[in-house]
């Protein structure tokens, strides 16, 4: 990746609809364009910003893997699950797998951008790095010392994914994986020190349910079928899912369901009983009460809101 954001080639992009296309787009990680393959990919931010040629940023889609932006350069907006993030420089950006967003038109993004592929890192580093903790704010803004300590560690990480000349490949990846950890966690640590989130679930138990529950929630939502797919009784389950989110298992599931549902109704034109079926629900009636009852809006009237 010689600057600005990573590019695809000529794979194509997914919609994520539940049917055949209408829906967000999804582009891969280009792991074509990284460094000797690996699994990740850091550069300085350039006018280039787009994943594919017919793919221009400042429309909304999604992406399969992480984006870090450290901003050297603003103001700027960026919309992130229907929020809009006034972001500076200083500040940092973390856009998670699947999550919908959309770049500021005509704004020049500049600073470091650091893309990680899911599975780059051990399933430890996963969690003590708080990958997928969705509850934490994507904007944060670290203090002097804080900012110094990431833009090291930071610059750190694109010399070791720069230089190919020294190690052999094996060890090469091998030090990205311990300097990218080295980042992640000081951003991690950044992260939840900025909300009131609770702190990062241990677990093995509640992973396995929550990826379970990514994997699955468009088609289901039982907490008796997630548990016995799992080998847990109900009353464990519910116990573990308490512990690292103050929620039940039903709610975990349901507010899933329900951010889904937000961000097809937000950003497609897909008919409401397609919307439904995309996340589960057969009968568009269904749906409509389902998702009212959790938002306190009608799905109508959240797509005119957020349109």
């Amino acid at each position: 990746m010689a600057g600005g954001f990573p590019q695809g080639g000529d794979g194509g992009a997914r919609t994520a609809d539940g049917g055949d296309g209408g829906g967000i787009r999804t582009f891969p990680f280009p792991v074509e364009r990284s460094v000797c393959g690996v699994g990740m990919q850091i550069a300085l931010m350039g006018p280039d910003r787009t994943w594919r040629a017919d793919a221009p940023l400042d429309r909304v889609h999604r992406i399969d893997f992480h984006i870090v932006m450290l901003l050297d350069g603003g103001p700027l907006r960026h919309m992130i699950d229907f929020t809009e993030y006034e972001a500076t420089a200083g500040d940092v950006l973390w856009i998670r797998p699947g999550q919908v967003h959309r770049f500021s038109r005509d704004v020049e993004y500049r600073g470091t951008v650091l893309a990680m592929q899911p599975g780059f890192l051990p399933r430890a580093t996963v969690e003590a790095t708080g990958l997928y903790r969705y509850d934490l704010p994507p904007l944060t803004r670290p203090g002097p010392a804080r900012l110094a300590a990431l833009r090291a560690a930071s610059d750190q990480l694109r010399r070791e994914y720069e230089d190919t000349e020294t190690l052999p490949l094996s060890l090469h990846t091998a030090v990205l994986r311990h300097a990218l950890t080295a980042f992640l966690l000081r951003l991690a640590h950044l992260a939840a020190d900025s909300g009131d989130a609770a702190p990062p679930a241990e677990d093995s138990a509640f992973t396995l349910f929550r990826d379970a529950v990514e994997r699955d929630f468009a088609t289901n939502h039982s907490v008796t079928a997630y548990a016995d797919a799992l080998g847990y009784s109900r009353r464990t389950l519910a116990r573990v899912v308490r512990a690292a989110t103050g929620e039940t298992p039903k709610a975990f599931i349901d507010k899933r369901v329900v951010l889904e549902a937000g961000r097809l109704l937000a950003h497609t034109d897909l008919p409401i009983g397609r919307v439904g079926a995309a996340v589960g629900f057969a009968d568009a009636a269904n749906f409509s009460k389902f998702f009212q009852q959790h938002t306190g809006t009608a799905p109508a009237a959240f797509r005119a809101e957020h349109r």
